[in-house]
């Protein structure tokens, strides 16, 4: 279908749940219920207005998304599962993103949660090969082209290591880069009532953190968590039938990719880490939303991006166009990521300090970056978003990756419509959930349950 054909789509509605140490004591159905619950009092609509559902976890049972919204009500929409490792939450978000943008839903939810184990990841499947089994080898075998040579430590934390270590031999960037990093995310999440970690490690701190292995300390690593998050997606004559000009917030393009045969056949540890994904993901979208030839990055004033260990958040600034490909370092350096900068990149704190459910973690960084566009997000805000001409001020960018592998980026951004003011999400919910976590009560949940079928509310809900 020609890209004129389809429809515009908006985020209307989000939700989050704090990101915590996984001890099991939340299940996927309460804090499903509780992110879902946030994201339609943030749209004003009940469940009885969402036609499709897409839920996205990677550690549970089958249907844990029926289970989760079922919460809200059984109203008999399609309600589809989603793991697509670690960008799973964006993933599902994709989904509900194309549903509405070709024409078949006007109104669409994503849902993400997680309940985690402590410690490094696993496969929860020891009786066969892990889809990533050729990756990790290919880690392994790579680490001969490298100035450390054999490195050390569980599969996803190596494959990052040796990805930070080429762009380091080939470009002069320095383990100091990746612990600049790490402290500008764990100073960010200072901030942030939502993340796991509010520490605000400094670059001392994060070099003598413990050494897990030769290019990564503790603090240069995402944590494992427990956690949800809910965007709802929907038209613009919905937009303009629920009167949601003062929040609703545009995906202006959205992609989704997978490996090439690089991955495998290159001699590039970064390509193992899904380097070459996230460019041509994120040099499609931009193409999409009207630039070509590697513009339109200047218009981008925040960006919240997969820093599951810091060596990847700087390989990802070039992937994404943010610098030259052997600026990474030298954009650290001048603090172009950080608030006084260029960008303001995870103002969130990113996943080495907010946390890192895999399911959430996705639709969690679209939360964010919606709240920036619509200038709720208090002391996280990113200055200058509508200091340009362009009314519809600057661009939002989200990058999540999962090794395996997917890439989704996103590009938001306020629409020529938008018009602040007025009852919105703030006053739906009795403060601004951009910046203040709380839970949900029972009484949220009656406001914005199926009036059709919600018996299983008040006879299963769990606050």
């Amino acid at each position: 279908m020609p890209q004129n054909k389809f429809q515009r789509t908006f985020i209307i509605g989000c939700g989050c749940t704090a990101f915590i140490k996984p001890r099991a004591t939340r299940t996927t159905e309460d804090m499903g219920l509780e992110a879902g619950t946030k994201a339609l009092l943030d749209a004003g609509i009940t469940y009885d207005a969402v036609q499709t559902a897409f839920v996205g976890y990677c550690y549970g049972d089958s249907t844990s998304g029926q289970r989760a919204l079922y919460g809200l009500g059984m109203t008999g929409i399609p309600i589809t599962n989603v793991n697509n490792n670690c960008s799973t939450g964006s993933t599902a978000l994709f989904n509900a993103n194309n549903a509405v943008k070709s024409g078949l839903v006007d109104c669409a939810l994503a849902l993400g949660f997680e309940r985690m184990k402590p410690g490094s990841l696993g496969s929860n499947f020891p009786d066969r090969p892990p889809p990533t089994l050729l990756f990790n080898k290919r880690t392994v075998e790579l680490e001969k082209t490298l100035s450390t040579g054999t490195n050390s430590g569980p599969g996803a934390l190596r494959m990052f290591g040796n990805a930070g270590q080429e762009y380091m031999d080939k470009y002069g960037a320095e383990i100091k880069h990746l612990a600049m990093i790490a402290a500008k995310n764990h100073a960010h999440s200072v901030k942030n009532p939502y993340s796991q970690f509010r520490d605000g490690w400094t670059v001392e701190q994060v070099l003598q953190a413990p050494k897990i292995n030769a290019q990564l300390t503790k603090f240069m690593c995402s944590p494992t968590s427990d956690g949800a998050a809910c965007c709802i997606v929907a038209s613009e004559d919905f937009v303009h039938a629920h009167g949601l000009e003062n929040q609703a917030i545009e995906i202006v393009a959205q992609g989704l990719e997978t490996d090439d045969p690089a991955a495998y056949e290159s001699q590039s540890a970064m390509e193992v880490a899904g380097y070459g994904m996230s460019k041509r993901c994120a040099d499609k979208v931009f193409e999409a939303a009207g630039f070509a030839d590697g513009r339109g990055r200047d218009l981008v004033g925040v960006v919240e991006l997969h820093d599951c260990f810091s060596a990847n958040e700087l390989i990802t600034y070039p992937a994404l166009g943010l610098c030259a490909p052997d600026e990474a370092h030298k954009m650290v350096e001048r603090g172009d990521n950080t608030y006084g900068g260029k960008y303001v990149v995870n103002p969130s704190g990113g996943l080495e300090a907010k946390g890192h459910p895999l399911g959430a973690t996705g639709l969690g960084m679209h939360f964010y970056i919606t709240m920036q566009l619509r200038n709720w997000a208090g002391p996280m805000q990113a200055p200058g978003l509508f200091d340009i001409p362009d009314k519809r001020g600057k661009f939002g960018l989200v990058h999540n990756i999962g090794i395996g592998g997917a890439a989704v980026v996103s590009l938001l951004r306020r629409p020529e419509f938008y018009k602040p003011g007025g009852i919105d999400g703030k006053a739906r919910l009795g403060y601004n959930h951009a910046h203040e976590c709380r839970p949900v009560t029972l009484a949220d949940v009656d406001k914005v349950k199926s009036k059709k079928s919600s018996k299983f509310v008040l006879q299963h809900a769990k606050l």
